[in-house]
């Protein structure tokens, strides 16, 4: 029965009254009426997860015999709209809702029911011949769907968007690590002057450690690859028939291509939700290691000229409004909120895992919308920062020599031949005089310049556990 651009539907509760051209129900309606939070809805890759998993469950329900040809066809037809993205306008709730999601769960069982219908020539919201309880979700619960939905999501962004934008990353700063392996520069500790490095291994110290960040994503991955299915309300598995769960995961597998299996406990995968901290708390790592790498090549790159202006960052865009000329490290920039989200997004997520409260946790929509979210920025961030900046990134050779030769750090190089006490007024007379420590030492006549031009070779100083190190030849130097 119908009432103007409505529908009135009937659940457990009473009168409901449902847009009329709505795939969604009653049960969704109350709580877009429950839950006027924040607009912030469940994301993409969240809806074609779930998407995912009711097509495997119709398919597998089929299989088994527990539903109709016609119906597991409609309702495998439908399920299919909700993966390729043609229903995301019905999915309609805020992020903010009940905890466990099922509220999210019954949308889309709705949508897919109503649809089925439509399909089969039926009404929508008559929850015949297709019912959203009965047949869209048989032998699931809110309770194992929606932390499933939540692993496959984030599984699923983090091996197809985040890993290749990371291993692109990884690749293009190890070849900047040799392409800037022997342009060596002051090092600096504190913020002060230290001994000598290698601008190449400075670049091997950021591909390294993008390297181990990824490890550990990787590792965190693993433990994504548990479903919850099967377990159904609370861990016990009621109302899944034996091998259900194992036959819908194999398909998700398939259709994937990732190595899904069913959560070895399901009271473990139900009532805490430690796989989905674990892997925020991976990309919170990433974070702060972009967050170290980014403040580097800023600073590297200060001035143009009244700053370090070791490094020439590509010019993308006017820096000021006001400062005719000024070119801002805004690719950084944005690299470095991006971290800044993430780890805020990371306090969240492990806020939401401690809601782990007997048979389940209740914070399941927040948690899925801050990993989803910490994923998906970062991937764009990442390939981003690699495609803007670091590609286009340049060294200023004569800028780092000029400083690396002004450095007092090179005393420490004296240190073993004439003491460290004696070694630290060469310094202090330097820094006195404004001149450089050679002139210095020269002018005391503590060392015979040949001596010294040994000591102070400062690309063997970046080389000491290579002893008598062979120097790259130069352009037409013979064999």
């Amino acid at each position: 029965m119908g009432t103007g651009d409505f529908r009135i539907e009937m659940d457990s509760m009473g009168e409901v009254r449902v847009p009329a051209t709505a795939y969604y129900g009653a049960q969704t309606q109350r709580a877009v009426e429950n839950f006027p939070i924040s607009g912030i809805r469940f994301p993409r890759a969240f809806i074609r997860a779930l998407g995912l998993i009711k097509r495997a469950c119709a398919r597998v329900n089929l299989e088994m015999g527990f539903l109709s040809a016609e119906i597991a066809q409609a309702i495998i037809e439908a399920a299919t709209e909700v993966v390729e993205g043609k229903l995301d306008q019905e999915f309609v709730l805020d992020v903010f809702q009940t905890g466990s999601g099922t509220s999210t769960n019954m949308n889309g069982n709705e949508v897919i029911a109503n649809r089925a219908i439509e399909i089969l020539g039926g009404t929508r919201g008559s929850k015949s011949p297709v019912h959203p309880n009965d047949h869209v979700n048989r032998g699931q619960s809110s309770n194992d769907v929606i932390p499933s939905a939540v692993h496959l999501a984030a599984a699923e962004k983090i091996h197809r968007g985040l890993l290749p934008a990371l291993r692109g990353c990884e690749q293009e700063m190890l070849a900047k690590s040799e392409e800037f392996d022997q342009i060596v520069k002051i090092g600096r500790t504190h913020l002060q002057d230290a001994t000598p490095v290698r601008l190449g291994q400075e670049f091997g110290g950021y591909a390294r450690q993008l390297i181990l960040a990824r490890e550990r994503l990787v590792q965190a991955l693993a433990g994504l690859m548990e479903l919850a299915l099967g377990g159904t309300a609370t861990g016990s598995g009621l109302n899944a028939p034996p091998g259900f769960a194992p036959k819908v995961i194999a398909l998700l597998a398939e259709e994937t291509g990732l190595p899904l299996v069913e959560a070895r406990n399901h009271f473990a995968a139900q009532g805490g939700q430690d796989a989905l901290v674990a892997a925020s708390a991976a990309l919170r790592g990433l974070a702060v290691t972009l967050t170290k790498m980014g403040n580097d090549l800023r600073l590297l790159a200060s001035g143009p000229r009244c700053g370090l202006g070791e490094l020439q960052l590509p010019e993308v865009q006017p820096g000021s409004s006001i400062m005719p000329g000024k070119v801002n490290p805004v690719i950084i920039e944005s690299l470095l909120q991006v971290a800044v989200q993430v780890v805020g997004n990371d306090l969240a997520v492990a806020l939401g895992g401690q809601a782990g409260i007997l048979e389940l946790n209740v914070m399941l929509p927040v948690i899925c919308r801050n990993l989803l979210e910490s994923i998906e920025l970062l991937k764009n961030g990442i390939a981003n920062f690699t495609e803007r900046c670091l590609k286009g990134l340049a060294a200023n050779k004569a800028r780092c020599r000029e400083l690396v030769e002004e450095s007092l750090a090179l005393c420490t190089a004296l240190a073993p031949e004439i003491g460290y006490d004696r070694a630290a007024k060469l310094a202090r007379a330097a820094y006195e005089s404004g001149k450089p420590v050679r002139e210095v030492v020269l002018s005391a006549g503590l060392l015979p310049r040949e001596k010294l031009e040994s000591l102070l070779d400062v690309e063997e100083m970046t080389r000491p556990g290579v002893p008598g190190r062979a120097k790259p030849k130069t352009k037409g130097e013979d064999g």
